[in-house]
């Protein structure tokens, strides 16, 4: 597997740029890194990295060599979980990249639940945006994303959907929270703490807004949705987030939510996709299962 070893000491120093800093990474001293990166370039036949006084970049060979590698040890993987699935063990290990909302509850929930069950996998989750969680499935760094609105790509397959209703967070002795629903009209009569534009639940909003002729102006604006779940807690502002992102701790922040009209605001969808033709690692199918039946319910 000598081969393989040279695979993660390549793809480790592209991701940090940095031949001493991926040495630190990989517990082996620089030069000795170095001489199997210079083994590994002369074997190819051409530079993959230009190296510089402040670090390293990757050469245009040098990209193509990672794109080839990243394959290389996905499809690695994919077969030692298929191995270890016919050997009874469920091995595994599951890269996921999720929207901002399923990092406070849901994926906790269904990692611990998953995880109880087969105690032998391992779980990375990456917290990215609609673009970067596409672009990591396209380059085999997860195997799944569970992304909130995103852009359509034809190299992805949708496993399954889920309309978001979209909620109004405030604080419990808010004047709104007093009402069953909200219209969001209603909610722009108040300071309003929203997303950064590009996020999801923001182009819901900017949606609603510009059909209606609603001047929308929040007081803050950011890409953290707990930040904004903590200024509605201290200045009394009105937030927004998905249902399935609502945390279960709101009670502890004197929070408390409420819908929005579905016949006032459109309703999101969170999609669970995967790279299209692409057979995932029985872990991770197992999880997807497992996913699914969570949203079904």
């Amino acid at each position: 597997m000598k081969q393989l070893i040279d695979f993660r000491y390549f793809q480790t120093i592209a991701k940090t740029g940095s031949i001493r800093k991926a040495a630190d990474k990989l517990a082996i001293t620089s030069t000795a890194l170095n001489r199997r990166i210079i083994s590994l370039e002369e074997e190819i036949g051409e530079k993959l990295f230009e190296r510089h006084s402040s670090g390293v970049t990757l050469t245009s060979a040098g990209e193509l060599f990672l794109s080839h590698i990243q394959k290389q040890l996905a499809d690695f993987e994919r077969v030692k979980s298929h191995i270890s699935n016919l050997q009874g063990i469920r091995r595994g290990h599951v890269n996921i990249a999720c929207s901002q909302a399923l990092l406070t509850s849901f994926f906790p929930q269904q990692i611990a639940i998953f995880r109880k069950k087969y105690p032998a996998v391992t779980f990375s989750v990456f917290q990215r945006d609609r673009l970067s969680a596409e672009a990591a499935l396209l380059d085999n760094s997860v195997d799944l994303a569970m992304i909130f609105e995103p852009i359509y790509m034809p190299e992805m397959k949708t496993i399954m959907s889920k309309e978001q209703q979209l909620y109004a967070i405030m604080q419990k002795e808010h004047p709104l929270a007093d009402k069953a629903e909200l219209k969001l009209s209603e909610c722009s009569d108040y300071p309003l703490a929203l997303p950064r534009k590009g996020i999801g639940v923001r182009e819901l909003i900017d949606f609603k807004a510009s059909r209606s002729g609603l001047d929308i102006k929040p007081c803050v604006e950011s890409d953290s949705f707990e930040f904004l779940r903590n200024h509605a807690m201290n200045e009394g502002s009105v937030t927004f987030q998905i249902e399935i992102g609502i945390p279960q701790i709101l009670e502890q922040l004197n929070l408390t939510t409420r819908p929005l009209l579905k016949s006032d605001i459109p309703v999101g969808c969170m999609y669970l996709v995967q790279k299209k033709d692409r057979i995932l690692p029985v872990a991770t199918a197992l999880f997807s299962e497992q996913l699914i039946n969570a949203l079904s319910e």
